[in-house]
């Protein structure tokens, strides 16, 4: 049995400030979107996504609202959905938006140490540990 999605006060605050724009993902659906990215990568310690063998499009040692801002500007399209995870999976995925998720960023970097944003149609991934910064490519195929 998990644990998944136990913890929603987590994301609180994006979801109040997102309202509708927002969608809790089920644990399926979480399952599903990893599967196009999160699962494409091998980790390094329990939450940092090996890199090896991904198309990094831009590192960044920023690790505040206005970069995630302008790195969903970069890489997203016109009415993108983004689904964003946070590394604890009692925490839900969302999905929403890109240009909500930058109107929100950092509510979104709030939540936790740790999250990884994927562009669905620009199969980009965005990953944010905290303290170091944002990775921003494509995962390996």
């Amino acid at each position: 049995m998990t644990a998944y999605g136990t913890q929603p006060e987590t994301i609180a605050a994006v979801l109040r400030a997102a309202g509708d724009a927002a969608m809790v993902l089920s644990y399926p659906e979480d399952r599903a979107c990893a599967a196009l990215a999160l699962n494409r990568f091998g980790s390094i310690g329990s939450t940092r996504l090996d890199w090896h063998g991904a198309e990094v499009l831009r590192r960044s040692p920023a690790f505040d609202g206005a970069e995630l801002r302008n790195l969903l500007h970069a890489f997203a399209g016109p009415d993108e959905l983004a689904v964003v995870w946070w590394g604890n999976l009692a925490v839900p995925s969302i999905a929403l938006e890109a240009r909500v998720a930058a109107t929100y960023a950092d509510e979104i970097l709030d939540c936790g140490r740790e999250c990884w944003i994927h562009l669905m149609d620009s199969d980009v991934l965005i990953e944010f540990q905290d303290g170091e910064g944002f990775t921003a490519g494509r995962p390996p195929r």
